[in-house]
Order: structure tokens, then sequence, then C-alpha cells
């Protein structure tokens, strides 16, 4: 009798787990609901393929209206799940992303990256920079998506992401300002939403809750089994070899923590680093009081969930 099926290789709560024969099963994350018109905030979206070699996706949302003529600012967003669970039509994120695009009144390309196990790291930080790339080509007057090319400020881009999406946010950012990469567009700013930056040595909550330290390495160690471990550049921003935070091709961004988040520290310390960098724009702190990581996807209903959006839509309406 073939036991391989229930033979578990890989336990990683809350998220997912591998079975020796190669089965993976998601224990969250893996609902979905289709693109289209919400009644709540007149918010249209649809589901388009942007790189066919690899089957990346992308959801595109428009607001309820906007005047002839008028070119909005475009956010390219990457939604979290510590690189192995969620898709940009996990219901969670597509009503928040409805929200977002309201409050704003902005275009959205939220970018269904490929996964970890099916898809070992580098793909999803390859698929960022390929949809960023995908986004620049409609700059320029080619690409097939009418909306982007005839609705979009190109020199209003903003990147944004929670949790390992805003990790994304900021390697792509990287990338984006080195002096060979030219995109044909402004990365205006990045909104980095409880971003998921992680270390060896613990910090703050972390020196207090070694459980959930030890719970956040095994995540890491799932997606990224390198002799780097939790000092491998993907993750922490600041270990040997990575790229220094002056590069980031935007001049604004916004770092968003909570209180009760084993993350919290390590955006403090990313917004930290970059002032400190050298770097010539300006970094924006935004810490929300008695809330855990990505509260907002759980609770969007609620009064800091609202506020933390309004002051999101406000930082990218700035000029």
């Amino acid at each position: 009798m073939d036991t391989s099926k229930s033979e578990v290789l890989h336990d990683v709560p809350p998220y997912i787990r591998v079975y020796k024969d190669g089965t993976v099963e998601r224990l969250v994350g893996y609902e979905v609901v289709p693109a289209t018109l919400d009644p709540e905030t007149g918010v249209s979206s649809k589901d388009i393929v942007i790189m066919p070699e690899t089957g990346v996706s992308a959801r595109l949302y428009r607001p309820k209206s906007t005047p002839t003529g008028e070119k909005l600012p475009l956010v390219v967003y990457f939604h979290g799940g510590a690189f192995c669970i969620a898709s940009s039509q996990e219901p969670k994120y597509h009503a928040s992303l409805n929200r977002l695009v309201a409050e704003a009144n902005v275009v959205l390309v939220s970018v269904d990256y490929r996964l970890v196990p099916e898809h070992p790291l580098r793909a999803a930080y390859e698929d960022a920079w390929q949809a960023i790339q995908w986004v620049a080509s409609h700059a320029s007057g080619g690409g097939a998506e009418a909306c982007l090319k005839e609705g979009v400020d190109f020199g209003r881009v903003f990147l944004a992401g929670d949790s390992a999406g805003a990790t994304l946010a900021h390697h792509t950012a990287i990338r984006a300002g080195k002096k060979d990469q030219k995109l044909g567009l402004k990365l205006r700013g990045m909104i980095m939403i409880f971003p998921y930056f992680w270390g060896k040595e613990p910090i703050g909550l972390e020196v207090t809750d070694p459980f959930r330290k030890a719970m956040v390495d095994n995540w890491w160690a799932f997606v990224c089994p390198s002799d780097r471990g939790s000092d491998d550049p993907l993750i922490n921003p600041f270990a040997d070899g990575a790229p220094a935070l002056e590069g980031l091709a935007c001049n604004r961004v916004i770092v968003c923590v909570a209180e009760k988040d084993i993350l919290r520290d390590r955006g403090r310390l990313y917004h930290e680093k970059l002032v400190k960098s050298g770097w010539q724009g300006k970094a924006e702190m935004m810490e929300i009081q008695g809330e855990d990581h990505v509260f907002h996807i759980f609770e969007p209903d609620s009064e800091k969930a609202r506020d933390m959006v309004k002051r999101l839509a406000t930082f990218i309406k700035r000029e």
C-alpha cells in the first residue's frame, strides 16, 4: 500500500502542508472570487494574462468614473502570503483593493505571481520584475491594455504590497534603480504594508517572543532553504550582499507597521535605515496601535483599517 500521500514532508502551520508524493495542501488563502463590478465601491475589475510564457496573470482594477481625458495614477500591487499562499483572486484581497482603488481613485494592477513550493524562489521576484516591465511597455504605446495606455499617468506609478508583497515591492524598486534599467516610467513612490523582512538575530518583539520568532524562521526555511537562512538578502535587506537602500528608484516611501506584529521591528528598522542611507527621498512611518499583522485584510470594516486606507490614499494623491 502506497502511504506517501499520508506522509507529511513539510508542515508549515498555519499555511501549507506538503506530502511526500508531492501533493500540496494549502490550509488557507486558496479561495477565489471572480473579477466583477463591485456594487459597494463601483470599482470594476478583470483578469488578464501578462506573461504567457509562465502563465502569470494579474487583476486589473478601475475606479467608478473618470472624466474624459483624465489620466490616473497607477498602483502595481503584490499580495502577501509568505510566498506560498493567496493570490490576486483571494476574496479578502479583492475586497481590500476595491476599497483602496475607490478611495485613492487609481488604476491598480494586482500581480498573481508564482508561489512556493511549485515554483521555488526566485520565481516570485522575477515575476514582480516582469510585471513592472509589462506595465512599462504601455508607457511607450505598446502593450495590449487600452485602459493603461489611455487612462494612466506613467509619471505617477506606485509600487505597493503587504507582507511578502512588500518584500517584492522593495526588490523591484531596487532593481529599477540600477543604472542599466530603463523602464520608461516614473516610480513616484512605494507603499510598504507590514513588510516581511527578517533576520537570524532577534530584535525588538522577537527577543521576548521566541515562539513566533521560531515560527517565522520556519516559514522562511520552507520557502527558501538556502545556506544563508534568514540572513539571505532576499528577506533581509541589511544582510551581507544586500543592495544598498539609496538605490531605490522612487522618491517617496511609506512604511506601515502594527503594534502587535512580530514583523513590526523589521519595518521600523527598514524606515530607520532608509532615512539614514543617503537615499534622496522622503520616508514616512505609520504605526497602528493595538493591531497585528495584515489586520486590515481580516477586519476591513474596522475604523483603524478604514483610516489606514485613507492614509495610503492621501500618500498616493500627494504631489
